[in-house]
């Protein structure tokens, strides 16, 4: 039975707020995850980018192989119940990260992430489910707007804690995420009705059975092809900026945090005051475009700035690359009906981790080789010269794509 619009609402509320602390206890790590690397691994900030970027790759690994499983699980349960277990155990995740004591540890605490960190495939199935097809790009734009909100107040808090102890961020990720599933435990209604679940399959659960999604929905092929490209292209940010900054600019945790603080504000913004308007006038496909440019001549402009004052500055417009997400998150939407959304949402969740595979693989060895002692030519903004070459081959692609028909959802909100 549909929720009635209390129920929506709550559900809504709820997707907001966990995608908000998802953001915050991913924020809260970022500025110290490099100074923790260094103390367990006795490494400079040279070797700790390579060592974090093979981190990412771990974590990465784990999400593109529990993606599809636990989108398909939801599909088959429902949401509430994948939701609530994958809160709780991120919560004890950030656990085993404050207590590592080892290298070691830190590689098991970003597998598990990767394993409960597929929490956004759910999360956004969820949005699909209440939400009526023509305004899908409005609400994960709100969701959108909520993670920006967390990721302002996350890197300045993880920095702002940083500066007390370099372990401390991690407790306070870890209290966030516990208390996300408390909260979810009383607020969370199901959102996927019995009559619209189906039967779990092994073949469809995996990165390649994922992959078959792409032959039975017309369409969703060239979407996802950008949406892979952005990914690779935009996984700069949280993959290579705490290394990059605190290397070519010699900036503390703090002042790394104060920066995502300022990439989370103009995205939050841009979501909150305008992404309504743009989407409304120009569509989800021409927004995303206009997304897509305006990241490229951003990420362009990083690679060229050699103080810390520019690339503050550079970071102001940012937030028309906010835009892309939710664009390309709602057209893959509409080329699926209600009983197969948690299925799009965890292809989805695997491209992004596809992703998250290639970008720690790409960025992190360049800037190690090209700013390190003995580069084969000094170019320390190599990374961000190719994020945004990856950025216009997608831009490119998009603009040939033609529109695919639209499936409604079986439930409206």
């Amino acid at each position: 039975m549909p929720l009635d619009a209390a129920g929506t609402r709550r559900a809504l509320r709820f997707t907001m707020v966990t995608l908000f602390l998802n953001a915050m206890a991913f924020g809260i790590i970022i500025p110290v995850t490099p100074a923790l690397v260094m103390k367990l691994a006795g490494v400079d900030i040279a070797q700790a980018t390579a060592i974090g970027g093979l981190l990412a790759v771990t974590y990465a690994l784990f999400q593109l192989v529990c993606a599809p499983i636990v989108g398909n699980l939801s599909d088959r349960f429902g949401r509430r119940p994948v939701l609530l277990l994958s809160l709780f155990g991120f919560a004890v995740d950030f656990v085993i990260l404050a207590l590592a004591q080892s290298l070691l540890w830190l590689f098991v605490a970003r597998a598990l992430t990767g394993v409960f960190g597929a929490i956004n495939g759910p999360a956004q199935s969820v949005v699909a489910d209440i939400t009526a097809a023509d305004d899908r790009s409005r609400r994960f734009g709100l969701i959108g707007a909520a993670f920006g909100i967390g990721f302002v107040l996350g890197p300045a808090l993880g920095g702002l804690l940083g500066e007390v102890g370099v372990r401390v961020p991690f407790y306070a990720a870890a209290t966030l995420a516990f208390a996300n599933f408390v909260y979810g435990l009383f607020a969370l209604p199901e959102t996927l009705a019995p009559s619209q679940r189906r039967a779990f399959n092994w073949r469809r659960a995996n990165p390649v059975g994922a992959l078959t999604i792409i032959r039975r929905l017309p369409g969703i092929g060239g979407v996802a092809a950008v949406y892979l490209l952005w990914q690779v292209s935009s996984l700069i940010y949280p993959m290579l900026w705490s290394y990059y900054a605190a290397d070519r600019y010699g900036w503390s945790p703090g002042m790394i945090g104060v920066s995502l603080t300022l990439v989370g504000v103009t995205m939050a913004v841009t979501q909150i005051f305008f992404a309504k308007h743009i989407i409304a006038k120009l569509g989800d496909r021409r927004t995303a475009l206009l997304g897509l440019a305006g990241a490229a001549s951003i990420m362009t402009g990083l690679g060229v700035a050699n103080q810390g004052l520019i690339a503050l500055l550079l970071i102001v417009p940012m937030g028309l690359q906010s835009l892309v997400h939710p664009c390309l998150t709602a057209m893959m939407t509409r080329r699926a009906s209600a009983s197969d959304q948690g299925e799009v949402q965890g292809f989805a969740a695997a491209v992004m981790a596809v992703g998250s595979i290639a970008a720690p693989l790409i960025y992190n060895p360049l800037h190690a080789n090209f700013s390190g002692p003995s580069p084969p030519f000094p170019l320390d903004g190599i990374a961000f010269f190719v994020s945004a070459a990856l950025a216009l081959l997608a831009l490119m692609i998009l603009a040939r794509l033609r529109p695919a028909d639209q499936i409604p959802p079986a439930v409206t909100g």
